[in-house]
């Protein structure tokens, strides 16, 4: 229940079995590789270089199968039930080389034939717009590749409806008489028309007829009639679309290929990660160096490994100077396993730090079945809980802790509003007042009300809050103590645990005995402080005087807006109560029990749904600030071991 020891691996093996070892640690799963130190055992760092890979090949490979899996899933969707769990796969075959050979083929010819869509693609906007252009031309029976002749020249042009045709023919005989203009069509936007005249005249009446907003229009390479080249683009188009019809056919024909790309996708992602590996070792001639991390418990289960191939190894704990490049894994009890998300979500401890979650987890749970406070919305949390984990067996690094956690913070729920008396807000009273308005079930039994009890509910929130910060104060002092920091532990959280008790018994019984020990080892500190920074008898007691001010400022202010902040227990039990009870109260109104029931049932569904983000998000906050502020020391690097690590399915190992 604690962060796990960890040793340092340093293996030499002989560079054909390289392979064959890291197959191998994949299947153990316990080693985090990392890239050797400059120097390795006593070999200097000119002696070794970094091994390669097919890394990059591999990375394309995997982006192949990643878009071919893309395009098969629009087009033949495999999904997944709700509940349904991923599908298992024996080790040997998701392994297997053949079956990657064949997926991997299989990739290429999907996304071929989706290249040669997007091709299709491009061509038909092509077409259509050369048929557009073409179209306002139909009617005009020339050949485009032969349109002018030896001494008379025509050119095709067009121009805004608004133009009209007098004013073209107008401008350009400004320009030479003999000058012919051909309406060919009209719409609403354009015109198209023929400018023909004598050959040498041409090039200056088409500049005159451009001044005026009109444009030359010209069919480079086309040769026969508009209507004929309409007519063969209709029949290129219609053959495109024939073609993007069968590959279409085609694609959706393979729809039970994604099972297999989906296990493809997950080997891939695997094959990345061995030659990511292979690439982080060191090499020098026909040997390969492997450096790494790995539990301690694990090093009988790795010395077996390591034993089966020729190689020199050696292990070792690390020492305090290698503690921030020391991978952190965390392992607590099978109930306090779920809490580690909320550590994963805010950072890792430092390797020789604290771990957090079994001191947090009473707290986490218990303030968030305090702020939900009811017992409907825990019998749904626990329901949700047990058949997700029952049936869909999430295995996520988020997901898998995320409904376990969901399911013991139901209990709480439950326990909070069995004693506040919530069940859906007051939704049985109010039914019961439907039924029979003479009914004496006018209140739900309860040991407390946080909407007649509020202030109770108040310091009971912030009485917590004091019990949390002092074990924080409490997890800090053990850890100077550890380190030899007596005096700093007893001055310092000491001090200020004596004096939050010694504020509680005055308030409680009206002595200030405790409060006066208190102040005296708030001076004695102060002194000790002055003392060791040195000076005379002046500078002792001005850094006396400040310290024992500073310390109060800022102990006094600090402590009592922690303290404040778990004022939020008391308002989210408040809000989720009253919201609860305004949507029955609402459902009520109208007299009839169907339609009180689909108010109430929308309303706390809202209800349930805000509280529980709401709830988790200020219960992260008070866990993260005002708890690990006290004693947490964050900075841990993730251990990730060489395993099998993957998304759509859960291999067995053989």
């Amino acid at each position: 229940m604690a962060i796990v020891r960890m040793k340092h691996l340093r293996a030499y093996v002989v560079r054909p079995q390289r392979d064959a070892l890291i197959a191998r640690l994949l299947h153990l799963g316990c080693l985090d590789v990392h890239v050797p130190e400059a120097a390795a055992a006593q070999e200097s760092a000119d002696r070794f270089s970094p091994e390669k890979a097919s890394l990059s090949e591999l990375r394309s490979e995997q982006t192949r199968v990643q878009s071919a899996l893309r395009i098969m899933e629009a087009i033949a969707p495999h999904k997944r039930g709700l509940l349904e769990p991923r599908p298992v796969v024996a080790e040997s075959e998701f392994l297997n080389a053949d079956a990657r050979a064949r997926d991997l083929k299989e990739a290429e010819e999907i996304c071929a034939l989706d290249a040669e869509l997007k091709r299709l693609a491009a061509e038909e906007a092509r077409l259509r717009t050369d048929m557009e252009s073409l179209a306002p031309w139909k009617s005009m029976d020339l050949d485009l590749g032969a349109l002018s002749t030896r001494t008379c020249g025509v050119n095709l042009m067009s121009a805004l409806a608004q133009i009209k045709p007098e004013s073209i023919l107008a401008a350009a005989e400004e320009v030479t008489e003999g000058v012919v203009v051909l309406p060919v069509s009209e719409d609403t936007v354009q015109r198209s028309f023929l400018l023909i005249a004598h050959q040498e005249d041409l090039p200056v009446v088409t500049d005159a007829v451009r001044a005026i907003g009109c444009t030359q229009i010209t069919f480079p390479g086309l040769t026969g009639t508009p209507a004929d080249n309409l007519a063969r683009l209709e029949k290129d188009l219609a053959d495109l679309n024939a073609r993007r019809e069968e590959i279409r056919t085609d694609l959706a024909s393979r729809g039970d290929v994604v099972p297999a790309l989906r296990v493809t996708a997950d080997r891939m992602s695997t094959e990345v990660l061995r030659a990511e590996v292979t690439e982080r070792m060191a090499a020098a001639g026909e040997v390969s160096l492997l450096e790494g991390w790995f539990p301690a418990v694990s090093e009988e289960a790795l010395a077996a490994v390591l034993a089966d191939f020729d190689c020199a190894y050696e292990t070792e704990d690390p020492e305090p100077e290698a503690f921030p490049d020391v991978p952190v894994k965390l392992k607590n009890s099978k109930a306090v396993t779920p809490i580690n998300m909320v550590t994963d979500m805010y950072a890792l401890p430092a390797y020789d730090g604290v771990d957090p979650n079994p001191l947090m987890w009473p707290f986490f749970v218990l303030f968030y079945g305090m702020m939900m406070a009811d017992m409907g919305y825990g019998i749904l949390m626990m329901l949700a809980s047990l058949i997700v984990v029952k049936k869909a067996k999430p295995r996520g690094p988020t997901v898998r802790n995320l409904f376990p956690l969901l399911g013991i913070c139901g209990i709480t729920t439950f326990f909070f509003g069995a004693i506040t008396g919530g069940f859906f807000g007051d939704l049985p009273v109010q039914l019961a007042k439907m039924i029979d308005p003479n009914t004496t079930f006018t209140k739900m039994p309860a040991l407390f009300s946080p909407l007649d009890d509020a202030l109770m509910v108040l310091i009971g929130s912030l009485a917590l809050g004091v019990v949390q910060i002092l074990t924080g104060m409490a997890v800090n002092a053990v850890k100077k103590i550890r380190r030899g920091q007596i005096a700093d532990a007893v001055f310092e959280e000491g001090t200020w645990t004596v004096m939050l008790a010694g504020l509680a018994v005055f308030v409680l019984a009206k002595t200030p005995i405790v409060l006066i020990v208190g102040a005296v080892m708030l001076v004695v500190g102060a002194v000790r402080g002055a003392v060791a920074n040195g000076g005379g008898p002046a500078r002792i007691a001005l850094g006396t005087f400040t310290g024992i001010f500073g310390s109060l400022y800022s102990n006094v202010t600090g402590y009592f807006s922690d303290i404040l902040s778990y004022s939020r227990l008391m308002a989210l039990m408040l809000a989720g109560a009253v919201i609860a009870q305004v949507f029955n109260t609402l459902g009520a109104i109208t007299g009839n029990v169907v339609t009180f029931l689909i108010i109430s049932m929308i309303g706390n569904a809202l209800n349930f749904a805000l509280n529980l983000l709401g709830c988790f998000v200020h219960d992260m906050r008070l866990q993260c600030l005002e708890f690990f502020g006290r004693f947490y020391e964050d900075g841990g690097k993730p251990f990730r071991p060489l395993e099998m690590q993957t998304q759509y399915v859960d291999v067995v190992k053989e």
